[in-house]
């Protein structure tokens, strides 16, 4: 699967300060759109990521993950205001959420969740 990532703001002073997810070689290995209001210069990594700087909104992100996708399909990542636009938009057809637990005392792992969304 090709992942054509929208990452939130957080994400994008991540990987702006580190020069990139995990340093030098992302786990992603495809072309991953970040949406931003800051523009910058495409970052290539190792492993065939990279990060493209996406500043003219949700729609242009996803466009491109798409064109870069092919006939695969798109990911879309990020925190909770990242995935409201796209919902909100009617652009999402599944949502998968990872709950992780504080882990306080000892728990189990991550609980991962599916749905499909209906337009």
């Amino acid at each position: 699967m090709v992942r054509g990532d929208r990452l939130g703001r957080h994400e994008t002073a991540h990987v702006r300060l580190r020069g990139g997810i995990l340093g030098g070689q992302p786990p992603f290995h495809t072309p991953v759109f970040v949406l931003t209001n800051r523009p910058a210069p495409t970052l290539v990594k190792e492993g065939g990521t990279s990060f493209t700087f996406v500043a003219d909104g949700i729609h242009s992100a996803l466009d491109q993950a798409k064109a870069a996708a092919g006939d695969r399909n798109v990911d879309i990542a990020g925190g909770a205001d990242t995935v409201q636009q796209y919902l909100r938009a009617r652009l999402v057809d599944d949502l998968q959420l990872h709950v992780l637990p504080i882990r306080v005392v000892d728990t189990p792992g991550a609980t991962h969740l599916k749905y499909r969304v209906l337009k």
